[in-house]
């Protein structure tokens, strides 16, 4: 019986491991087809939801983005306290409205000290929409919009083409409205950015592109006397504009294959115990 065990452990692990492979062979084209999981949804909606308690937002699917501390030489560029931040999109026929819900149980209002600093957040978009420019405000020639919120309560639409080459849009056509807000067990912000989709000018996004849009997010909190460079930030992220190519989440598909990989482990850890029984029996 001994030697008939050992004979077939090659064809057991020649046969898990076929499996293996057939499982793969299958998981492979919904991998190829998944979408990226830094997709923030877009909700259509017949609605206007400029206001950030607006009944509306309640049917508007959040993804949830963690952020770290911006790369920078700014003194205290790594102590920054906005960990995530809740995210939210909706589009009307004219209109883009995001949503951003994110703790800071202090709400700083006020630059008149030296040492006050304000709350600020800011959503970044590439000027080309077909681009995904550096994260650090674009390059000279991949330039960035960057539309900026301060609870001094001024909205402001950028341009950027790197670091340090900021400049303001003389007619911002991006608004903003803020409340204070319950984010779990601590306090936040609610802020709502919206602009027309088409607001054709040079050096804009134009918003009613046909093709995904790359977007991404900074935060200052001002208590931690945060500002500049000293901010935390997300990765690039997109926003779903193009048509939807039928492709299985990315985060499903990964867990399929962690699945069947652990299923697979143990079946072969049991068949090993089992077949060990049997050779001290005999």
């Amino acid at each position: 019986m001994t030697e008939t065990i050992r004979t077939n452990r090659p064809l057991l692990a020649a046969g898990l491991l076929a499996g293996l492979l057939v499982a793969s062979a299958a998981l492979a084209p919904l991998i190829a087809d998944a979408r990226p999981a830094r997709e923030i949804p877009v909700e259509n909606v017949d609605e206007s939801l400029t206001d950030p308690g607006a009944d509306g937002w309640s049917d508007v699917p959040a993804a949830t983005v963690p952020l770290a501390s911006a790369p920078s030489d700014v003194p205290n560029a790594d102590d920054t306290t906005v960990r995530e931040v809740a995210i939210e999109a909706a589009r009307s026929d004219e209109q883009l409205f995001v949503r951003l819900r994110w703790a800071d149980p202090s709400a700083d209002r006020s630059t008149d000290s030296p040492r006050a600093f304000a709350d600020m957040a800011a959503i970044q978009f590439p000027v080309n929409a077909t681009t995904q420019p550096a994260i650090a405000m674009g390059s000279r020639d991949n330039l960035v919009n960057v539309w900026q919120w301060s609870a001094t309560a001024t909205t402001q639409e950028l341009l950027a083409g790197g670091i340090g080459t900021t400049t303001v849009f003389e007619q911002p056509q991006v608004a903003t409205e803020a409340t204070r807000t319950t984010i779990g067990e601590d306090e936040g912000w609610n802020v709502v950015f919206t602009r027309d989709l088409d607001a054709a000018a040079d050096n804009r996004t134009q918003l009613d592109a046909t093709t995904d849009m790359n977007v991404a997010f900074a935060f200052w909190n001002g208590e931690n006397t945060e500002r500049a460079g000293q901010k935390a930030v997300s990765e690039w992220y997109y926003f779903p504009f193009g048509p939807d190519d039928g492709g299985a989440p990315f985060q499903t598909i990964l867990w399929a294959v962690a699945g069947a990989a652990i299923a697979l482990v143990i079946a072969v850890t049991a068949l090993s115990v089992r077949r060990a029984g049997q050779e001290g029996e005999s």
